[in-house]
């Protein structure tokens, strides 16, 4: 997490003192170091909100370099050492491995809220191993294990030392994640200070489990973005009090200028109404590469970029039109489909299986893809987007929707297991917490979203999807105005996602795994 140093624009510098305040009342100065800590202290939320380019990311990840240096552990999920229990402690959390992907990639080292709330069980056999890594980097006494070489615990110690994981550093020795993770559980212990990005994604009971585990909690959050499905268009920090929320107002722009970002903050205007802004769309793809019309739905794009759409209706309808294009047949998936997992079926008796699928990534809207079947019938092999141990293999339930058909066809289907829909196309409420480097957005549906007039949280509907899409969009931006579709340039393969060693993370349940 080497960052270049950071020069702050004024609202930045003021939420870092205030952010700085609450972190030396807790017992912990930046730059400078800690006191343990202390029994019984009330939890202290505040609340870091900016839309699209205002430094929220910039200023998380400056915070979270300034604890590690003042000796403040930072917690992963994947394991926790004993040295970790009795030290101050650092989580910097996302609702999605896709969210904690894009954290990831810019040097902090993110992990999902499902990761923090259940810690995993190991063997105590390779618990030896991980506290010989997770102490000493695999310098002290080597310990030994039945069945596990010289040259095993080399390549774990390796490993460690250069990616810091240790369910990686296990598999780098020959073990599957089954061999040395027995179970999880829920976590008993609090940790200290939790930094959540994304946090308009929250609901209220994720926020209230949260707070259980950590006495300080800063959450970042973009107001503009939709609220969750369910939530009546409130965010968690909307109740926050007033002092407890600080606004970064400043935009931080791309260098040369991004009209992505233009183009989103233009949206605030309230006298823009839809043909204005489809208009500056358009100008903006003029004289800006990264901004592009697009008179037909890419095909190629849509195997790892999902359109992003406004209703399920135009969902299904462009998923079909994917599937058709590339001659997937009716009863089968291809290699490389998308998937987008949509809950797990589960009857409550196997609630620890459950909590094995989500902590390790397997969430509703976790997007994955196809990579063949399983050994058994009804399993799939998996590649989940963003997940640090992407390959799994699970018991699934497929659902392939056509248009007008109240019932979905399903090609194949375990008994029970993570249920996934098609992610060719995907709703913009599901795309929250994602990023891809080019995002196509569907148009029509933006401006039919205009013409109903429909408002969320007291501004318009549109804007709100239009923010969101648009905003998801790293480096180009293809505005679909056309319902068609482009012809595939080639046949749809996985080839793209690279070599990985087998499946790690393989259920090993009867009902369940492989």
């Amino acid at each position: 997490m080497d960052l270049p140093p950071t020069q702050f624009s004024e609202d930045q510098a003021e939420a870092y003192d205030a952010i700085s305040d609450v972190l030396r009342a807790s017992g912990v100065t930046l730059d400078e170091g800690w006191e343990p800590r202390k029994d019984g202290r009330q939890s202290v939320v505040r609340a870091v909100l900016g839309k699209a380019g205002s430094g929220k990311t910039l200023l998380l990840a400056h915070l979270a370099r300034s604890l590690r240096n003042a000796g403040v552990e930072i917690v992963s999920g994947d394991y926790e050492s004993r040295r970790a229990r009795e030290r101050r402690t650092l989580a910097i959390l996302a609702p999605t491995n896709k969210a904690a992907s894009v954290l990831r990639n810019r040097g902090v080292p993110a992990t999902t809220i499902h990761r923090i709330l259940y810690t995993p069980v190991y063997d105590p056999e390779y618990e030896r191993v991980a506290e010989w890594l997770a102490e000493g980097e695999g310098e002290g006494e080597r310990p030994e294990v039945e069945g596990m070489t010289d040259a095993a615990l080399d390549r774990a110690r390796e490993f460690f030392q250069s990616n810091g994981s240790v369910p990686g550093a296990l598999a780098a020795a020959g073990l599957r994640g089954s061999d040395f993770i027995v179970g999880w559980e829920r976590r008993e212990d609090p940790l200290d200070i939790g930094l959540v990005d994304e946090s308009s994604m929250l609901d209220k009971s994720q926020l209230d489990d949260l707070g259980e585990i950590f006495p300080t909690l800063i959450l970042f959050g973009d107001p503009a973005q939709l609220a969750p499905v369910g939530e009546s268009g409130n965010m968690v920090f909307d109740k926050l009090p007033a002092p407890q929320v600080m606004t970064l107002t400043r935009v931080h722009r791309q260098e040369g200028d991004s009209p992505i970002l233009d183009l989103a903050h233009a949206l605030a205007d309230p006298g823009l109404d839809f043909d204005a802004f489809d208009g500056m769309v358009r100008e903006a793809a003029a004289r800006d590469g990264r901004v592009v019309i697009g008179e037909r739905v890419e095909s190629d794009l849509m195997a790892r970029s999902p359109v992003l759409v406004w209703t399920n209706a135009t969902r299904i309808r462009l998923i079909r039109a994917f599937r058709t294009a590339f001659e997937a047949p009716e009863d089968d998936l291809l290699p490389g489909e998308p998937l987008i997992c949509d809950g797990i079926e589960l009857p409550l008796k196997h609630r620890k299986r459950r909590i094995d699928l989500e902590t390790r990534g397997l969430v509703k809207g976790a997007q994955a893809v196809y990579l063949g079947p399983g050994r058994r019938p009804g399993f799939s092999r998996l590649h989940l987007l963003g997940a640090e141990e992407p390959r799994l293999a699970v018991a699934s339930i497929v659902k392939i929707e056509h248009p007008g058909e109240q019932e979905p066809f399903i090609p194949f289907a375990a008994g029970m297991g993570a249920v996934f829909l098609h992610g060719a196309a995907v709703t913009i409420h599901k795309a929250q917490g994602s990023q891809w480097d080019t995002v196509q957005v569907f148009a029509p549906d933006i401006r039919n979203a205009a013409r109903s007039g429909r408002e969320e949280a007291g501004q318009l509907l549109w804007k709100r999807l239009a923010y969101v899409a648009i905003t998801r969009a790293a480096e180009r931006l293809i505005w679909c105005v056309r319902s068609s579709l482009a012809l595939p340039s080639g046949p749809l393969t996985a080839d793209d996602l690279g070599e990985v060693a087998a499946p790690k993370l393989t259920l090993e349940s009867p009902e369940f795994g492989e």
